[in-house]
């Protein structure tokens, strides 16, 4: 793959990852709804952190 690509799916992966578990935690965890508060902190920081990377790799050259 290209290094866009690379750098791309690194960021979509962690995305999708925080919202699986959120969702994983309302499905099995239904009488502790708290379970579910771990998935949405990284869900939050996953925008915050995704964002200081795509600035971090946009400021690079490309390899």
């Amino acid at each position: 793959m290209t290094p866009a690509k690379r750098r791309a799916i690194s960021v979509e992966v962690g995305m999708q990852n925080s919202g699986l578990a959120s969702s994983l935690a309302t499905l099995h965890f239904a009488a502790f709804p708290m379970a579910t508060v771990p998935g949405a902190i990284f869900s939050v920081w996953h925008n915050i952190s995704g964002a200081v990377v795509a600035r971090f790799f946009a400021r690079r050259k490309m390899c």
